[in-house]
């Protein structure tokens, strides 16, 4: 479990620093840039004791497709709550084929 909070944490930090500009286009390129480096430090601070933390537990595989499940988790919730977007039903589908995929990566074969 501790594993799955840090690897959230560090994703609610680094959707901010990736997208969180999106908001301030009109703010100059380098502070965009300054800004999501200093968010990005504060993701690794969370995502490098997940994967250390985690990694004997779960395959580095496991861990990556972790990952980006909750990845896709929080950019869903930000992506429609932060920047006003809508969710379609092909983005839906998508991450459905994706879950797909959660269950070969996590099935004891």
């Amino acid at each position: 479990m501790q594993t799955i909070v840090l690897l959230t944490i560090s994703n609610i930090f680094m959707t901010f620093a990736w997208y969180g500009h999106l908001k301030f286009k009109s703010s100059p390129l380098w502070l965009a840039i300054l800004v999501s480096w200093g968010i990005a430090f504060v993701e690794y601070c969370f995502q490098v004791p997940a994967n250390r933390s985690g990694h004997g537990q779960f395959s580095a595989a496991q861990l990556k497709t972790m990952q980006e499940v909750i990845t896709l988790v929080v950019f869903s919730v930000f992506s429609v709550f932060y920047l006003k977007e809508s969710l379609k039903w092909n983005y839906l589908a998508g991450f459905a084929l994706i879950i797909g995929a959660v269950f070969l990566i996590f099935k004891k074969w």
